[in-house]
């Protein structure tokens, strides 16, 4: 598993939403989300900034640049 995809779902179930839930919070389909948890698509830079906003999180711990949230 990629480390952003690893990360996504690990944020994802430290809050115990869904994938639905998540997918709603960043303005994306869920089967989206999913391919993004996946590892079968890799979002565009406006949705990182979004999925960075709604977890609260920088752009540079989903990319596993830096491991402080």
């Amino acid at each position: 598993m990629s480390v952003f995809s690893d990360r996504l779902v690990q944020l994802r179930k430290q809050r115990g939403i869904s994938q639905g839930l998540a997918a709603e919070g960043i303005q994306c389909s869920k089967r989206a989300y999913q391919k993004y948890e996946y590892e079968e698509s890799e979002p565009q830079l406006s949705v990182l900034v979004r999925i960075a906003q709604f977890y609260g999180v920088s752009l540079d711990y989903l990319a596993g640049l830096t491991d402080t949230p």
